[in-house]
């Protein structure tokens, strides 16, 4: 059976099944790892097979062509890291460019924008409110040339409406990259709401175990693939054979696991409305709005609030048990973290404020573990500032 057998499928067979055929001819089941830097050519200049690991490998490939189709689109090019991935996106750019992104965006995005590429090679960034349409609409100027927009955001989970957005974005010939690294392709597809990118980390749940660290790019569009692929290719930030076979192995079960990190998610902000000490709580659909961008679930991150300075907030984070005190989530475990000492740290502790990453803020990454140990959990570390 080829790709072409499962075009038509639903979401869960497509991620099992596409980008999986192996190029080897030895009929496994699964895609093998392909540890090859260089290729034989028939003759000098050979364009007929791959030539070089930098431009194509075919462990890379079979998982481009399933992230491709998981996004309903027909390219997709794998980085070494979420934040590569983000810079083939700006390498698209030149000086003088402007750039509209959501205002409490990943940590990681803000450095990069403000410590490298505005200083550095004279890009221009407005920051402004996922949730505020207009917003993106006022922020536009001659030189604007992308819309970066993280939804559900990263770490307050605000969300856009990429619809609106994209109509404001093609008005004025203005690209829109989506980072759907929180939602996934199972819980929204940008593409289909006119997005021309989209970007996820898949060191998060396209991964879903915590052992790979990879980005990734999709789109539809040939000239922009043409440009995206030729960036990646000079610049060199592939991901490896290896870390390509990981994230395909996670992607066969995607499906599965954002079921169960949603109804996780949702059970901790049901238990989270009833605790004292919690001051508010950031989670999609928290509000009563219907979800926008035609997602199924709302997603398996919840970010709050705890009355408390930050010594109280460090004890309450080093308190849990089955959420670990780290870095990155999406993973299969529970994971706790401190925004603004942690993820966010980079940034300066007024701007932080002023787009609303408090001291006090808490971000979960919920596992698919028990949902009965994932309360207990939770509520012996609220005892434990209590």
């Amino acid at each position: 059976m080829t790709d072409d057998d499962f075009k038509n499928k639903k979401f869960e067979t497509i991620a099992i099944h596409s980008g999986q055929v192996p190029e080897d001819g030895a009929q496994s089941v699964t895609t093998p790892i392909f540890p090859t830097t260089t290729f034989r050519e028939d003759f000098p200049g050979d364009p007929s097979g791959y030539v070089y690991a930098r431009w194509s490998n075919p462990t890379r490939v079979a998982l481009e062509k399933a992230v491709a189709a998981l996004e309903g689109g027909t390219h997709a090019y794998a980085f070494s890291s979420g934040l590569a991935a983000v810079q083939g996106v700006l390498n698209l750019l030149k000086s003088g460019d402007h750039v509209v992104a959501v205002n409490d965006l990943y940590g990681g995005c803000h450095r990069m924008f403000e410590q490298l590429m505005k200083p550095h090679f004279n890009i221009e960034f407005t920051y402004v409110d996922a949730r505020d349409t207009e917003a993106f609409e006022k922020a536009v100027k001659k030189n604007t040339k992308l819309f970066w927009i993280e939804t559900p955001s990263n770490p307050l989970l605000h969300l856009a409406d990429i619809k609106a957005a994209v109509e404001i974005a093609k008005k004025q010939n203005i690209l829109v990259a989506v980072d759907s690294t929180f939602a996934t392709p199972y819980l929204q597809q940008p593409l289909a709401l006119g997005a021309d990118i989209v970007h996820h980390s898949m060191s998060k749940y396209l991964g879903g175990h915590c052992d790979v660290i990879g980005g990734v790019l999709a789109m539809k569009d040939e000239k922009l693939a043409e440009q995206v692929r030729f960036n990646q290719y000079a610049v060199g930030g592939i991901l490896g054979p290896f870390e390509s076979w990981l994230v395909l192995r996670g992607l066969k079960t995607l499906h599965v696991r954002m079921d169960r990190h949603c109804q996780n998610a949702s059970a901790v902000v049901d238990y989270l409305k009833t605790v004292d000490a919690v001051e508010k709580i950031h989670f999609p659909g928290v509000d009563g709005k219907p979800l926008p961008n035609d997602m199924k679930l709302p997603g398996g991150m919840v970010s709050f609030e705890i009355k408390a300075d930050f010594e109280t907030v460090k004890r309450f984070v080093m308190s849990t048990k089955v959420f670990v005190l780290a870095e990155s989530l999406g993973g299969v475990e529970s994971l706790v973290n401190h925004p603004a000492s942690m993820t966010h740290a980079s940034i300066p502790k007024d701007v932080r404020e002023a787009h609303g990453i408090s001291d006090c803020l808490i971000r979960l990454s919920v596992g698919i573990e028990s949902i009965d140990d994932i309360l207990e959990d939770l509520k012996a570390a609220f005892a434990a500032i209590a």
